[in-house]
């Protein structure tokens, strides 16, 4: 039986100059009873040659493992397995199929670490990996390269690297060897291998262009949030007690009066004042030193069941790698007892230097932070003690305080992520009562508009389903502008997106899909807020490159730093840099007529919600803290 393996980032492994194969599984729960298996081995693809790095350069961010691969990440071709640092590697050629997993780092997540967070259209084929543990199913079958076609090993001169093709012959173990349990297994796994494929089939055909694509909102597609603590977690919004020099709230950059935004590009956190295109960054002692790394992201339906990643570059996740249920850059030290994704996201921007935390030189939490990431969280728990009229507040919300000597730092990120989680919700526009069945809730316009986004203009092959989001990450070429979100180990500036998280090449300059629901009200557009109205970034997904090679500054929204601007841009002067941004771009150019573009505007402004924008509790008039309020 042979499987190719379709990808649309071919793998780039290192394989030792003897052609040594991988037993992934060597360290299986099942080991013992395997031993005499020949296992699952693996040729790989060395036909690319990499930087030499050292490992420390590399990142710690990952959790240790059993073993690692060394991948086309900077390593030596020559350094063999190791067990730290953790270096992830693209992709695993023993998976038969394009399964798009974000990273193979132990035998016991062989096949299942990447599954669910991959892309919407494959979820049934990937819970169908995870249902029979095939990591530990394969365990019975022989993998190597198939040897047909163009396939088999190439030996470049010199002798040192072998490549081989992407296709793979799957046998069975000799019959006599194996037992009655494992020709069983084996008829699953084969089983399950025709279903996936039927699964892919379906899922290449060709999709009608019908308005089939629409999908309605209602009730239960949110989590459930508790309105007491809801209550509570407005007030601490927008109290700046939670920043390190008690100067700025979450709700200044993402303000009632600005649809849950700061309406800037790229914002000035710790170190400005005012709000919106009004904040302006102080000059003299203290003034700061960059401005924010990304476009202040939206708050609509953040609630939704469906949200299990947030931030742009999905560095807070749903995600159980941890054992506390979220995947955060605290790893093992984010506290237990955070009820959402949003609650854990919260506590980020509380220690983040240039967001709310400042200068470890001007506060006790900043110093904290520098020392451990989870050295600030008690200092700001500390601060909300000293106000009495927070504790029948917080005794109120949560039954298991009785004082503030019950209070912890996920109380209080609990109450402002469900303050978040019902505050936004909005499903109440025009485009909503037309899936609802009011036809005349659209114009002419709109209605057409609507038509190409589900059809021929191809948005919603990432803005797909209720919320108008896969959920994905994908990489659109936005003009870089700013400081980026630069790693331990970039000497410039430069934002690699997903990949900055992931350290898969195949990540690099990909974002995560923002929801459409009520864009016209969330300007500027991109990660980094490049397009400073609906038509500018429309027009850039029609031709990424051209559009990139046509941008001009004038066509975003910056607040005037003078010790900044010159280098807002910077990065253009980067040929190397922007050569690889070029090279990674995920869509296609298409054709659109200037009224066709206008039709799309149109149609996203019938996405826009009517009195949910506005919010359920709205922005507070004080604050306990009593504290001025932005």
């Amino acid at each position: 039986m042979t499987f190719s393996a379709k990808r649309i980032h071919p793998p780039s492994i290192i394989a030792d100059k003897n052609f040594r194969s991988l037993d992934f599984l060597r360290r299986h729960p099942l080991h013992e009873f395997l031993e005499t298996d020949l296992g699952v081995r693996v040729t790989a693809n060395a036909g690319k040659r990499v930087p030499q790095v050292c490992p420390d350069q590399i990142g710690s961010r990952q959790p240790p493992a059993d073993f690692v691969v060394p991948a086309d990440t900077g390593l030596r071709s020559g350094m063999p397995l190791h067990g730290s640092p953790q270096v992830p590697f693209e992709s695993t050629l023993v998976v038969p199929f394009d399964s798009e997993s974000h990273r193979v780092h132990d035998t016991y997540k062989f096949l299942g670490i990447g599954i669910s967070r991959t892309r919407r259209g494959l979820k049934l084929s990937h819970r169908l990996l995870e249902m029979p543990r095939l990591h530990e199913i394969t365990r019975f079958f022989y993998v190597a390269p198939s040897g047909r076609g163009n396939s088999g090993r190439q030996q470049p001169e010199g002798g040192k690297e072998i490549q081989v093709s992407h296709s793979f012959e799957v046998s069975l173990l000799p019959s006599s060897e194996i037992p009655v349990i494992r020709a069983v297994c084996q008829i699953a796994f084969l089983l399950t291998m025709a279903l996936l494929a039927q699964v892919h089939a379906a899922a290449s055909e060709p999709k009608s262009v019908a308005l089939s694509g629409p999908v309605a909102v209602g009730e239960e597609d949110f989590n459930q949030f508790d309105k007491a603590q809801a209550e509570l977690g407005r007030l601490l919004f927008y109290d700046p007690i939670l920043s390190g020099n008690r100067n700025i709230s979450c709700g200044t950059c993402h303000h009632h009066a600005l649809a849950g935004t700061d309406a800037l590009a790229l914002g000035i956190g710790e170190g400005g004042t005012g709000i919106g295109t009004n904040r302006v960054a102080v000059d003299g002692k203290g003034r700061i030193k960059r401005r924010m790394s990304r476009n202040s992201p939206a708050l609509f339906n953040l609630g939704a069941r469906e949200v299990q990643v947030l931030f742009h570059d999905g560095r807070v996740s749903e995600d159980n790698l941890y054992e506390n249920r979220f995947n955060t850059p605290a790893e093992e030290f984010l506290p237990q007892g955070l009820t959402s994704v949003l609650a854990a996201q919260s506590l980020f921007p509380l220690i983040g230097e240039i967001e709310m935390a400042g200068a470890p030189e001007e506060n006790e939490v900043s110093a904290a932070v520098n020392e451990r990431i989870d050295y600030g969280w008690p200092l700001i728990v500390e601060r909300v003690r000293d106000v009495p009229e927070y504790e029948p507040l917080f005794a109120q919300a949560f039954k298991e305080i009785d004082s503030f000597q019950d209070l912890e730092i996920v109380h209080i990120a609990n109450a402002i992520g469900s303050f978040v989680g019902l505050e936004w919700q909005s499903f109440d526009s025009p485009y909503d009562r037309y899936l609802a069945g009011d036809k005349s809730a659209l114009t002419p316009a709109q209605e057409t508009g609507m038509r190409l986004f589900f059809g021929k203009a191809g948005c919603a092959s990432c803005h797909s389903g209720p919320f108008l989001t896969d959920h994905d990450f994908h990489a659109l070429g936005i003009p870089p502008l700013g400081p980026g979100r630069t790693r331990k180990f970039d000497l410039h500036a430069r934002d690699v997106g997903r990949m900055g998280e992931t350290d898969r090449l195949s990540d690099a300059y990909r974002f995560r899909t923002p929801s459409l629901r009520n864009v016209t009200l969330t300007a500027p557009y991109g990660h980094n807020g490049a397009y400073k109205n609906l038509e500018g970034i429309i027009r850039h997904h029609l031709d990424p490159l051209a559009s990139l090679g046509n941008w001009q500054p004038k066509q975003t929204v910056l607040p005037d730093v003078p010790w900044l601007n010159e280098l807002d841009f910077i990065v253009h002067d980067d040929h190397l840099e922007m050569s690889r941004f070029r090279r990674h771009i995920d869509i296609d150019p298409i054709e659109l007529s200037d009224k066709e573009i206008r039709e799309l505007v149109a149609f996203l402004h019938a996405l826009t919600g009517k009195s949910s924008v506005d919010g359920r509790l709205g922005r507070p008039e004080s604050v306990p803290s009593g504290l001025p309020v932005d």
